[in-house]
């Protein structure tokens, strides 16, 4: 045991009960070490001084009443906030040490040093405040870091440089706004031994999903190098969603997506012109090589679930990967500050009312829209110059704009991720940010009116002009409790993800063809007959597209099965019924490559789709691509929950074939629980319902096709659009055989069509025919929930 007066402190000697002695980052590494060992979690050792020490260090230089000064000068506004910062900073740096204390700090170091069996041990040197990182306050990124240090003079120096970093302009001013006394926060030095991450990767993960707040996933960000550049926006990091409930079966491999950043820099270890590391280009295979391998990936996941556990709260942490080793290490963890503390019982929701020219995309952080006069600031020596309520267009930022960001309406960046400082500061200030556009600052001037939207998914794009949005909040708290089984009709991965908290069970309708069209992009046969292809320029498109496959059919079911499996991870365990493409053969001819394997028909609407392609020798090779997707996702990564349907099946004889090529290729109607649905979208499928009752699990009404054919209007004509009605007594009587020929067989029916989300008395003619389940657009959900209470109200 060390004396209680002891300026150090060994991380091993930790707990989450020092804080107030050695700063939330310290406590959290010795809490680890000390209660998670056991479960297979490595942290780097090492020490800490005690805020003790640091205030020591004010007193032997009697720095506390000239800080106090410089502090009442700023306010009294005869000093601005940089030379407040600038003038305590220098004071701080030129102090001595207290003898005890530097010889302490050395003392600890040589011991270091014997553990590792090195002469001059490389170490971090991180500043972890008393206050910081608390549940209703996050002072991440606002103190200085320094790696790569070596030696007890390089160290004590870094030590002071730590201690004035407490005073940095941003620091300063994020104390002054959550009303923090500055001379009631302390600091402590974190000395822990160096992870050789320059010669591998290193990066960050959450606990939760920090854009949708969705609590079922671990988002890993992972670049070459030392992790500084990933944490503060220098380079697109590669990102991977796992999936938290299937990590304990290790048979399966839930990952649920990974993509792969550019990666453009990597920081390394220098020793010249006083630098310590250094960033250097990285190497096209580095570009296009992912950073962790599956099983790292989820070994991570794992650890972060047991850390999220221990600490009772989503976590956000720091790993890094030694390159000569080959081992993993947590080096921080700290409370997630900004989805956990959101209202659970309050959706709020943004919509673009109307359309406009799309300028470029990143990546959307957060979920709103916001609009403003774009201004270009490319330094944070032209902080001064922006102005209140414009867009924030920049590189990247880091703490030192913080200021701004607050002034800002938006934010556009050309480098970072989803955990850069940019995203992280923009959720906690919840404004809507697009980051990693790689083109903002080239393409914007001053002035420019735009339009930032991250309500669209994943992807954030930057419009021109002020359009016109909306804004809702909903309670979901208040909703009343029904029978009706109320579902989601799904296009997108995003949508499902941003969609999660509805009180909905399962998803009615996952589109395949969304994700095969904006995601894949390249039609399947081409992939399957690239060596074929005529269109020079397609073969361009997919060469690239695919580069980072070896088989590029392989880039087909490995985008589609991510696609798939994020979709039906965000309602696991309910159902969710994924729809097998249903593209027509002029929808399937616009995809890259596809023209060649289509042909034009005159109504495309009543020819080569749904049932009849999958078992065509003009599609089959690419409905088994389908197949192998669908097998992945519920087989590989264990989303069981994943129902496959059939959609515009005409006949019996076309539902068998399609059955026995699904079971050629592995999927089993009953084998590990597979369900196969039928769409209700064609007249003989209701003529003969009971009769595709025994060849299927389950039904869903389409209404609009079914509309369509059984009134003999085309949907899409202008013309006839009066004659379109699903409330027409012929559709209403079809639909109410459907019902009943399925409760009479007892058939599981449902419906995904567009009506209930549009019309509330045809939600009223479902329920009291009794149809399972109603499967609807998000925006439409809680107004029919209430609606559908009514009307069970009056059969009860």
């Amino acid at each position: 045991m060390m004396p209680k007066n002891d300026p150090i402190r060994w991380f091993e000697d930790l707990s989450n009960q020092d804080v107030a002695l050695v700063g939330g980052k310290n406590a959290s590494l010795g809490e680890m070490i000390g209660t998670l060992k056991a479960e297979g979690i490595q942290v780097p050792d090492g020490f800490a001084t005690t805020s003790e020490a640091y205030r020591r260090y004010l007193a032997e230089n009697d720095l506390e009443e000239k800080i106090r000064g410089r502090l009442d000068e700023h306010r009294k506004g005869a000093k601005s906030l940089h030379q407040t910062g600038d003038s305590i900073r220098r004071m701080i740096r030129r102090g001595k040490w207290p003898e005890g204390i530097a010889v302490a700090i050395g003392e600890a170091y040589r011991e270091l040093c014997r553990r590792r069996g090195e002469e001059e041990v490389s170490v971090a040197v991180r500043s972890s405040a008393t206050a910081e990182d608390l549940p209703d306050a996050s002072f991440a990124g606002q103190q200085e870091t320094f790696l790569n240090v070596t030696g007890e003079e390089e160290l004590l120096d870094a030590c002071r440089k730590c201690y004035a970093s407490l005073f940095t302009d941003r620091a300063i001013s994020y104390r002054q706004n959550k009303g923090f006394d500055h001379m009631q926060v302390a600091l402590s030095v974190g000395v822990q031994t160096m992870v050789r991450s320059d010669k591998a990767g290193a990066g960050v993960m959450f606990s939760i999903d920090t854009d949708t707040g969705f609590p079922e996933v671990v988002v890993i960000e992972a670049a070459w190098g030392l992790g500084e550049n990933v944490v503060q926006g220098t380079v697109t990091p590669d990102s991977y969603t796992v999936f938290k409930p299937l990590l304990e079966k290790r048979n399966l491999k839930p990952i649920l997506g990974k993509k792969l950043g550019n990666k453009e820099k990597k920081l390394v270890y220098a020793r010249s012109a006083g630098q310590t590391t250094r960033n250097i280009d990285t190497s096209a295979r580095e570009r296009r090589t992912f950073v962790l391998c599956d099983d790292e990936i989820l070994q991570l996941a794992r650890w972060a679930v047991v850390i999220e556990r221990h600490y009772g709260r989503p976590m956000d942490m720091e790993w890094a990967k030694d390159g000569e080793s080959g081992e993993i290490f947590i080096v921080q963890a700290r409370p997630e500050t900004v989805q956990s503390r959101k209202a659970a019982g309050v959706l709020k929701t943004y919509a673009l009312k109307e359309k406009g020219e799309v300028l470029f995309s990143g990546i959307a952080i957060g979920e709103a829209i916001a609009s403003g006069k774009a201004q270009v600031i490319r330094s944070a020596s032209e902080i001064d110059l922006f102005e209140e309520g414009n867009i924030l267009v920049t590189g990247m930022t880091d703490p030192d704009w913080v200021p701004i960001m607050k002034k800002a309406a938006g934010i556009i960046t050309d480098h970072g991720g989803r955990t850069s400082h940019a995203a992280i500061v923009s959720r906690e200030l919840g404004i809507a940010a697009v980051i990693g556009t790689e083109h903002g600052t080239s393409e914007l001037e001053d002035g420019q009116a735009v339009t930032l939207s991250c309500a669209e998914g994943e992807q954030g794009k930057v419009y021109a002009g002020l359009l016109e949005f909306t804004e809702t909040e909903v309670n979901l708290d208040d909703l009343p409790e029904i029978k009706t089984q109320i579902m989601l009709n799904i296009a997108s991965p995003a949508a499902a993800s941003r969609w999660w908290r509805l009180p909905c069970r399962g998803i009615g309708l996952a589109r395949m063809e969304f994700i095969i069209n904006s995601i894949i992009q390249v039609h399947p046969m081409a992939l399957l007959k690239y060596d074929e292809l005529e269109d020079r320029d397609a073969k361009r498109r997919i060469r690239e597209l695919t580069r980072n496959y070896a088989d590029r059919s392989e880039y087909f079911v490995d985008q589609l099965a991510q696609g798939i499996a994020t979709i039906a991870a965000s309602r696991y365990p309910d159902p969710v019924i994924v729809r097998m493409s249903d593209f027509k053969s002029n929808e399937y001819a616009e995809l890259i490559g596809g023209r060649q394997f289509e042909l034009a028909e005159e109504n495309p609407m009543l020819g080569f789709r749904g049932a009849s392609r999958y078992y065509s020798e003009r599609y089959r090779a690419g409905f088994a691509l389908e197949c192998a997707a669908i097998k992945r996702v519920r087989e590989e990564i264990g989303l069981s929950n994943v129902v496959v349907m059939i959609p515009f099946c005409r006949t019996l004889k076309e539902a068998d074939r399609v059955l026995e090529v699904m079971a050629e290729e592995g999927l089993v109607r009953g084998q590990l629980g597979l369900e196969v649905y039928v769409m209700v979208e064609i007249p003989a499928n209701v003529i003969l319902a009971e009769e595709f009752a025994a060849r299927f699990d389950g039904f869903s009404i389409g209404s609009n096709d079914l509309t369509q054919l059984t009134l003999g209007v085309d949907r899409d004509s202008a013309m006839l659009k009066e004659l379109f009605d699903e409330r027409d007594e012929a559709v209403m009587t079809t639909i109410r055989q459907a019902i009943r020929a399925a409760k009479k067989t007892g058939t599981k029916i449902g419906i995904c069509g567009q009506a209930p989300s549009d019309y509330p008395d045809f939600v009223a003619f479902l329920v009291e025919e009794g149809i399972d389940s109603i499967s609807l657009n998000p925006d439409s959900v809680i107004g029919v929930i209430r609606r559908v209470a009514e009307v069970e109200s009056r059969r009860i």
